[in-house]
């Protein structure tokens, strides 16, 4: 992690710039008030959406608490709509064009998935059961090529038979 830390400095300046050059563009082709009034309106939007999609991601969280469920498919969806609201709350054209594009359900699941893969590599298997509750892991025993898949459920030791690992990967569970 230490090691992106080096890009941070670059990719604001980049950023910076290019909504620099966005605005300039838009003025260029709309008129200056008016590229002032859409970024203003945008930040206007995106701040009563960061209080919207904040509390949609509490009260998620809070529901799946209280069902018992496992609380990381709504910690994800808020976060990925917290981040769009945010980009959207700051001042500038191309941010509030990620962050409502951010905000777009397809987009979002998507970002979302996404998320949910790079937090379950970055974790143990125990705590990414705990977030997102369990796993259909597709079995393949003796050759993979020679027998088909079976489905089973998560084992959280590796699955041994007579001494050997059995070859396997954990697969996404079917929502009804």
């Amino acid at each position: 992690m230490r090691r992106y830390l080096r890009f941070v400095p670059p990719a604001l300046l980049l950023a910076v710039v290019a909504e620099l050059a966005v605005f300039i563009g838009v003025g260029r082709a709309v008129g200056f008030g008016t590229a002032v009034l859409l970024v203003f309106a945008a930040s206007l939007v995106g701040l009563v959406l960061l209080r919207r999609e904040g509390m949609r991601a509490w009260r998620g969280f809070r529901t799946s608490v209280e069902s018992r469920q496992p609380p990381g498919r709504q910690v994800t969806d808020g976060l990925v709509g917290l981040a769009g609201a945010l980009l959207l709350a700051i001042p500038g054209l191309l941010s509030g064009v990620v962050g409502l594009v951010l905000l777009v359900p397809p987009v979002r699941r998507l970002v979302r998935s996404g998320v949910q893969r790079a937090t379950e590599r970055r974790v143990s298997s125990m705590v990414a059961g705990d977030l997102f509750g369990p796993r259909t892991v597709r079995v393949r025993r003796g050759e993979p090529a020679a027998s088909p898949p079976v489905d089973g459920d998560v084992v959280a030791p590796p699955v041994v038979d007579e001494g050997r690992a059995i070859e396997g990967e954990i697969v996404e569970p079917r929502r009804p």
